[in-house]
């Protein structure tokens, strides 16, 4: 089975999970989580396809709907073109911010009573959320290029990387949606994350390869949260 039909099934089994069960968002102002999975590259060579990847993450709620997090990721994209490859195992991290539907639909001031009040869909539909932010990748490429490739690439005013373990920075942004678990007055204490992340790194060096287009990379994960 694919990646992607693996992440399909767990996103439409969780999603699923979360309806029977939500209720608004966190009963305490700090949470963690945790989860996996897949990142791609957009890069100058072709990508091979989603590969797995893990992260954790803390979150403290400036309100019920708004919060400001730290956010740290291992993964892995690669690339092929013929002969030539590249594979990077990298890592990053984030500090970003977060803002929910709720904010805007008079949920914040009014939280515990629309806590008990709501009905499912719209307390899952209060925690839509989009987020942006800025951090670091730390870049372990390895790349395999042909004397042509590297020939034609100088030709068209591109080179060859020569520091394959770059740190460089990185702006991600955000969407997805928190679908809490449980109900009481304060809210719950856990939820299932689920979130698209698409990540414009400041350089073009995510491939070893360097051309003058920045490269791009994106992730696709499901994940657990827990207010502490």
């Amino acid at each position: 089975m694919s990646i992607k039909r693996v992440f399909f099934s767990a996103f439409t089994g969780l999603f699923f999970l979360g309806i029977g069960t939500a209720s608004a968002q966190f009963s305490r102002p700090i949470s963690i989580g945790a989860g996996g999975g897949a990142s791609m590259g957009v890069m100058d060579l072709p990508s091979e396809g989603p590969k797995f990847l893990f992260y954790g993450e803390v979150d403290f709620q400036i309100t019920p709907f708004i919060s400001i997090g730290a956010h740290g990721e291992k993964g892995r994209f690669s690339g092929v073109a013929d002969a030539n490859s590249f594979e990077n195992n990298y890592y990053a991290g984030n500090f970003n911010l977060k803002v929910r539907l709720g904010q805007f639909l008079g949920k914040a001031s009014n939280f515990a009573l629309s806590s008990l009040q709501g009905s499912t869909l719209s307390t899952i539909f209060d925690n839509i959320y989009i987020g942006a932010g800025g951090g670091l990748i730390k870049n372990r490429t390895r790349r395999y290029v042909k004397g042509t490739y590297a020939e034609k690439l100088k030709s068209n005013g591109g080179e060859l990387s020569r520091n394959l373990g770059e740190i460089g920075l990185i702006i991600p942004l955000n969407v997805g949606v928190d679908i809490p678990l449980g109900t009481s007055f304060y809210g719950p204490r856990w939820a299932v994350n689920l979130n698209y992340q698409h990540t414009f790194p400041l350089s073009d060096n995510l491939d070893g390869i360097l051309i003058g287009e920045n490269d791009q990379y994106r992730v696709i994960s499901v994940g657990i949260k827990y207010a502490l």
